[in-house]
């Protein structure tokens, strides 16, 4: 570069003879050039940095002045997963909020369809009903209680048929549930007038009350309540002797649940603890009209703030249509038209609506199961059969409820069973097969004939549905009849060496003399009928059999029978009538035998049905008590030294057994009369419909 400079530049001028240095003389001129030209600085480091600025969307930008930024700008600066966190917990919280509206809607939807259904059936000049009056007055337990209004339409309530609670004088009438009653549910339409008629069955001539309304075969509309059902005496005020021990019974049964399952289905007293079947509080619910009848206002009480504040249905569980019929909504009906307590009507009628898509079958025959909370109806995992006893025996329950409710939808489903029943091929002389189809509607496991489990209820409530709607209904009359017919002709024997008259099974024409413990309804079941003008020999064999209950548990060792006996039929030497195998003598605190002696004493008078009863009474408080608290079922009936408790107290022991013992040392033919109220097989009594009043 230097040589190229010199011959581009030519010979130096005086003003560049300073920039040249002669060879020798290089140091003196570069310090020169030094102090002429001083080295620049070195640059500073280069710094690349951002400056973020949190504020409420905007943000400062070196010239002071704020601008709003852009959205799309921040979701741009996030990483990809935190987008994608984002997008999902928004579409996750979308996808919640769909469902929980589609469950709100549905049902929003099924209260309003119920509305307008009930709306259509209320009348243009609905009957005056009096007011039940509760028990005991408890305003601590209405304060979510709407203020009352001036009603806008007649409320329905019971037929002025209620028990006064025991000692107690009368209240006001319900104030907090009437609002809300009458808003849920409007009147239903009277029945239209038909004219008597007289049944005639083998010598039995059966003239229908005057003036008793005649229910619709159709279920055009529900029979209504009436305000002229003779009024029930108070229980009485000082119980015998007798029945206070079964009060005491009831109370150390009561005291081991309170304890150890309060709230549960089911106690299991001697490992102090519970079990669960529906989880809906079974035992309570079932025990309800228990404590009213003995009259333990403080146990009841107690009870219904359970069911007010703790009961709900809407839970995803499966519940068996029978069983929940006849425990729960027969239970919270009795209650209902003993305390007049609106609270277990909303409560019955909130049940009986969730159990309705168990009849959504091809053929209206229901399946077993259904789960209240979802509504998805299904017959047992092993089979699409559904027994008779179950689907015939609801009937009752579900009428009731559309009388009260004025929703016939209720009543309808039930009869249409009945009626499909009725019409049926492949009876023998009245008697049914134990199974049905829920697809085709037809008897299934034909040839076998039972009054033992899966049949025997279908014949108690052909007689109690005939006395509930005012002995009208011929159909339900004529196959009772020949119902017990036909079990003389095929299925009644007679043992040996005491000669008890009992009924057996018939499989395929062969006769087995095998009976369960649950056949010992019958004798009940005759009496009422012969009480209720059926012909008089029905009384002889409820007579006969009812001995023949009682020697089931008379020959036992511990005084309880088995649930289920073989009778001899053959003289033997050292045999006894009633022979049990080992997988029999179990006893599961049944209430039959005692259900039956009820009934034979309250209509006869015989005490000594009263005296059986106190040793079955006695035998339970020797071999089932369990000190801590409740009664347990036993394994083996035939060993008093060691029955093998089972570790369960059924619900039906406080719900039906101890009612009935108590009811049985009654003296007082008033109390539950039986020209007033019929009892379902869970014994929950409900009232007998009455003849209309007279306008």
């Amino acid at each position: 570069m230097a040589a190229r400079r010199c011959r581009t530049s030519g010979a130096p001028g005086p003003s560049q003879s300073g920039l040249l240095t002669p060879l020798g003389g290089g140091a003196p001129r570069a310090a020169s050039a030094a102090v002429m030209y001083p080295p620049l600085p070195p640059p500073p480091p280069h710094r690349d940095f951002i400056s973020v600025t949190l504020s409420l969307g905007q943000s400062y930008d070196g010239s002071k002045s704020w601008r709003r930024r852009s959205c799309w700008r921040k979701w741009k600066q996030l990483s990809r997963l935190q987008r994608n966190v984002i997008l999902f917990s928004l579409t996750f919280l979308m996808l919640c909020g769909f469902l929980s509206y589609i469950s709100v809607a549905d049902q929003w939807r099924a209260v309003d369809g119920r509305s307008a259904e009930e709306q259509k059936t209320r009348p243009a000049d609905p009957p005056v009903l009096p007011a039940p009056q509760k028990a005991d007055a408890h305003p601590e337990n209405m304060q979510g209680a709407l203020p009352q209004k001036p009603q806008r339409h007649f409320r329905r309530g019971p037929p002025n048929l209620h028990l006064r609670a025991p000692g107690k004088d009368s209240e006001d009438p319900r104030q907090g549930d009437t609002k809300r009653r009458d808003e849920a549910v409007g009147d239903a339409h009277q029945e239209e007038s038909t004219q008597r008629t007289v049944v005639s069955w083998r010598g039995a001539v059966i003239e229908p009350q005057p003036g008793t309304e005649l229910p619709s075969r159709k279920a055009e509309a529900p029979a209504r309540p009436s305000s002229q059902a003779p009024r029930i005496q108070n229980p009485a005020a000082s119980p015998n002797e007798r029945q206070r021990a079964v009060i005491d019974a009831f109370r150390h049964a009561w005291a081991g649940y309170r304890k150890f399952a309060w709230g549960h289905d089911e106690l299991k007293p001697v490992s102090r603890s519970f079990s669960e079947w529906f989880g809906l509080g079974l035992t309570l619910i079932d025990a309800l009209d228990t404590m009213w009848i003995l009259g333990l206002k403080k146990e009841f009480e107690e009870a219904r703030k359970w069911v007010s504040k703790k009961l709900r249905f809407q839970k995803d569980v499966d519940v068996n249509l029978f069983e929940s019929t006849i425990r729960i909504l027969g239970g919270l009906l009795s209650a209902y038209h003993l305390s007049g307590d609106e609270l277990f009507l909303r409560k019955a009628e909130d049940f009986g609506n969730r159990l309705m898509p168990a009849f959504q079958t091809p053929s209206k025959i229901p399946y077993s199961d259904v789960n209240i909370g979802t509504g998805a109806a299904h017959p047992p995992r092993w089979t699409s059969d559904s027994t008779v006893a179950e689907v015939t025996s609801i009937q009752l329950e579900f009428r009731e409820l559309s009388r009260l409710t004025g929703s016939k939808k209720f009543q309808e489903a039930a009869e249409e069973v009945t009626r499909h029943v009725h019409s049926l091929s492949g009876k023998k002389d009245g008697l049914v097969p134990m199974f049905i189809n829920t697809h085709s509607g037809l008897f299934t496991h034909m040839g076998v004939f039972t009054l033992g489990a899966r049949a025997d209820s279908y014949y108690e409530y052909l007689l109690k549905q005939w006395i509930q709607g005012g002995k009208q209904e011929t159909q339900l009359l004529e196959d009772y009849l020949e119902a017990i017919e036909g079990i003389r002709r095929h299925l009644l024997r007679r043992s040996e060496p005491r000669k008890l008259t009992f009924v057996g099974e018939l499989a395929h024409g062969r006769f087995s003399a095998k009976m369960d413990h649950l056949v010992c309804f019958l004798p009940g079941t005759l009496a009422l009928g012969a009480h209720h003008g059926l012909p008089a020999d029905h009384m002889e064999l409820a007579r006969a059999l009812m001995d023949t209950c009682y020697q089931m548990n008379r020959q036992m060792e511990t005084g309880l029978s088995p649930e289920i006996v073989h009778f001899n039929l053959y003289p033997q030497n050292d045999h006894k009538d009633v022979q049990v195998k080992p997988a029999d003598r179990h006893n599961l605190l049944r209430p039959e035998t005692v259900e039956s002696l009820f009934y034979l004493y309250r209509l006869t008078g015989d005490r000594k049905y009263q005296d059986w009863g106190w040793e079955i009474l006695q035998s339970f408080n020797t071999y089932t008590r369990v000190p801590s608290g409740g009664y347990s079922s036993i394994s083996n009936v035939q060993d008093p030294l060691n029955p093998q408790p089972r570790d369960k107290m059924e619900s039906f022991f406080l719900g039906e057994t101890l009612k009935y013992l108590y009811l049985l040392f009654s003296d007082d033919p008033d109390l539950l009369s039986l020209d007033t109220y019929v009892f379902n097989t869970e014994a929950h009594p409900l009232p007998i419909w009455a003849p209309p009043r007279e306008v």
